[in-house]
């Protein structure tokens, strides 16, 4: 069985937009020529990849088999490219991932900045996923690198860890909590909370924590960033649970008390995921390693 690697490049396209019409863009094809390579990779494997309706296409069992091998090989040739690349091993690529909220909008901007200002050779997709989508991306070879915070099952990964925070209650000044030094997170649920955007990973966390109580998270406002939040909370508007290093930094230039969680579930370990981590060019180690050297 022989197959062409610019048409598993279409399957991926097509796959992720999932539009036939749009995955043919990406593989600067016209859609009746996209159409015509599928057909014929669906005729070599003897299965049928993907399911075609007015409103676009959906994936196959068969097809869902078929995107997760795609992607892997796929990544392998690119890797396999920046191995060979005029800018040496780790001084040019293009880096997936798949990290958390705190990642996304805390750290991560930091250390890529000086990553990638020292490599101009090197380009970064960074998406925000929830945890459980972080694992299913690094094992389906979707991104190179994930990046998750505290438990989280992750069989056939190389799990990584890098730094410690924890989750604590930020307040106004003056709320009826400033002045306690700890406070459980059922205590919290009688106030309103202000909580980031629908879709982070910190918000279905707490989501979960508050189900296990049989409790309710009163949102009163959502936003975009723990900034936002910090904001919003020394406004008076309300209380919310974020990162103690989003906390503490915040905190130097906003009236916010800090009260420590009395929950096992507060402390965060950081950790890196990866498939195998000697077999990841020079520019995922590279990167790697500048998180290793502390965040």
């Amino acid at each position: 069985m022989h197959f062409d690697l610019p048409d598993l490049r279409l399957f991926i396209h097509i796959a992720e937009s999932p539009s036939l019409t749009q995955g043919a863009r990406k593989a600067f094809l016209s859609p009746a020529a996209a159409s015509a390579r599928i057909k014929a990779l669906e005729n070599q494997l003897g299965s049928r990849l993907l399911y075609r309706d007015s409103r676009g296409v959906e994936l196959t069992p068969a097809g869902q088999r078929l995107l997760q091998h795609a992607r892997l090989i796929m990544r392998q040739v690119d890797y396999l490219k920046s191995e060979f690349t005029e800018y040496g091993t780790d001084a040019a690529g293009h880096i997936r991932i798949f990290a958390n909220t705190t990642a996304v909008t805390e750290f991560l901007p930091e250390v890529l900045a000086g990553f990638l200002a020292e490599r101009p050779g090197v380009t970064v997709d960074l998406q925000e996923r929830l945890s459980r989508d972080i694992v299913r991306g690094v094992l389906d070879g979707a991104a190179d690198l994930g990046i998750i915070a505290g438990p989280v099952q992750t069989p056939g990964l190389q799990v990584l860890h890098f730094s410690t925070d924890r989750l604590v209650l930020a307040v106004p000044l003056g709320h009826a909590l400033a002045r306690r030094q700890s406070v459980s997170f059922n205590d919290t649920l009688a106030y309103q909370h202000i909580g980031l955007h629908e879709g982070s990973t910190l918000l279905s966390f707490l989501r979960e924590q508050v189900e296990k109580l049989g409790g309710n998270l009163a949102l009163r406002i959502q936003v975009s960033s723990f900034e936002a939040i910090c904001r919003m909370i020394e406004g008076g508007v309300g209380i919310g649970i974020i990162p103690e290093s989003a906390a503490r930094r915040h905190s130097r230039t906003m009236q916010l008390a800090i009260l420590q969680l009395d929950e096992a579930w507060a402390v965060r370990e950081r950790s890196m995921l990866v498939r195998e981590l000697d077999a990841l060019p020079g520019s995922v180690r590279a990167l790697i390693d500048r998180l290793n050297q502390g965040v």
